[in-house]
């Protein structure tokens, strides 16, 4: 029996900010065999269970001052000013993983909220609502920013007042950029000052970067595995481009999601994944593939 040709995408797979994350919980777990994770540390249950199996224990806000021995670690998302506030008064020491472009858009949104304070501005995200990155960039702001998860929603932006428009940084460029245009456009239409309005894309280059790729890499196979953890908003935009592309993409979250219809009379299949997405899960499952 042939083998299929199968191909994993080289720009697969974690994004700096999640293989920083992961390595340092490793390397505190081979030191002290447990340790406890404010959220779960990437938004994918196998590598979750894996680190589980380690010694990761993940744990929700409610609980922090219960922890033993008293050290969580930060996941790459990030944290409002008060999670640290929290873990400071429960004599909690704090292993920080914020990734370094989430940490750069929190003291961004800071600064503009200070800056917002004293022109009457408002500070809008455009982001999924409860997102952990998302409750830590609205932290930022004591909790007064809008959080905008689609162009329906564009009408809770009170137009005559100043706005500064930020971006989660795993959201679509287009589609920031279609809310950029339409929030002028209102601005325009109500005989507001467009000037007033300032736009940041602060959307992660390393992600941003991965759609085209992606969309390119997805047409050049007959079908395109796509594998994440169902909760990723990352891996829901990245899928998406993906079945544009080439209808014949699926999306599964483990080796047992696969479906071996799927490759009858199929020569190449692409497999590809989220941010959130562990490289050896992506090789695993392209070996189930080739002998499907």
């Amino acid at each position: 029996m042939n083998k299929i040709k199968v191909e994993i995408d080289s720009l697969s797979g974690f994004c700096y900010g999640v293989i920083r994350a992961i390595e340092t919980a490793e390397k505190e777990l081979e030191k002290n065999g447990v340790l406890f994770s404010l959220g779960e540390i990437v938004h994918n249950n196998v590598e979750v269970n894996r680190l589980k199996n380690k010694g990761l224990n993940t744990i929700s806000h409610e609980n922090i001052s219960t922890v033993e021995p008293k050290k969580i670690l930060i996941r790459a998302h990030g944290e409002p000013p008060e999670t640290y506030e929290t873990a400071k008064n429960a004599g909690i020491e704090v292993i920080d993983c914020t990734c370094p472009v989430v940490l750069k858009l929190q003291e961004r949104i800071k600064r503009a909220y200070e800056e917002a304070k004293q022109c009457n501005g408002i500070i809008v995200i455009f982001g999924k609502k409860r997102h952990a990155e998302v409750n830590g960039l609205v932290g930022q702001t004591e909790g007064n920013a809008i959080v905008i998860e689609n162009i329906d929603e564009i009408n809770q932006i009170d137009c005559s007042r100043p706005v500064f428009l930020f971006s989660q940084t795993t959201k679509s460029i287009e589609g920031f950029e279609e809310l950029c245009r339409i929030i002028a456009e209102k601005i325009e239409q109500s005989g507001g000052d467009t000037a007033m309005f300032k736009a940041y894309n602060t959307i992660c280059r390393q992600v941003s970067g991965r759609k085209p790729h992606l969309e390119d890499f997805a047409r050049k196979h007959d079908v395109i595995i796509f594998v994440s953890g169902k909760q990723s908003s990352n891996g829901k935009v990245l899928y998406q481009s993906c079945k544009n592309a080439n209808p014949n993409s699926y999306f599964v979250e483990q080796s047992g999601d696969i479906n071996p219809e799927w490759f009858v009379n199929c020569q190449t299949v692409g497999v590809c994944g989220a941010t959130s997405t562990p490289k050896w899960l992506m090789e695993n499952i392209a070996e189930i593939i080739r002998f499907s």
